[in-house]
């Protein structure tokens, strides 16, 4: 059940009011709830329906210098279809090789997020700070490598289309 959203579709309606007292960050996912089937889903209007997406596979690349992030490949690019709302949950990364590289998410031209994978390594960052990506705007996975640097690039970025 999504958290992240307001409206009545929000778990966020479920927690109780206590907060962390050092963070004061609410309790979202350390209280009790009690949990009830609804008798017609289909009489509730306002119940939100979401759509996983996934921009994700292994792709070769050749870096063209850290402050020169190209695009992967086209299978990695994702627009927002007209009337939805869309936000990025995670993004999985390995590295094959022996140099940092990073992984560019782009939103509309503009570097979004910045993804360092060390050498021979992997990542694994959950994108904790929600942040709506709105109807039309394009997202693309970029890679910025030392000049020359060629290598295999694992990419998993998982979306929520709301």
């Amino acid at each position: 059940m999504p958290f992240h959203w307001g409206g009545q579709a929000t778990a966020n309606a479920l927690t109780n009011p206590a907060l962390d007292p050092v963070s004061r960050m609410p309790e979202f996912k350390a209280c009790a709830v009690a949990v009830s089937a609804v008798d017609n889903p289909d009489t509730r209007g306002d119940c939100m329906h979401t759509t996983s997406r996934f921009l994700q596979g292994v792709y070769t690349f050749e870096g063209q210098g850290l402050g020169k992030p190209v695009p992967i490949d086209p299978a990695l690019t994702y627009t927002v279809p007209p009337g939805v709302t869309s936000q990025a949950l995670y993004f999985r990364g390995g590295n094959s090789t022996d140099e940092m590289i990073t992984i560019v998410l782009m939103r509309d031209g503009q570097p979004m997020r910045y993804f360092p994978i060390g050498a021979r390594d992997g990542t694994h960052v959950p994108l904790r700070v929600v942040e709506d990506l709105i109807s039309r705007t394009q997202i693309e996975l970029h890679v910025a490598a030392p000049e020359g640097c060629a290598g295999t690039v694992v990419v998993d970025l998982g979306l929520l289309e709301v």
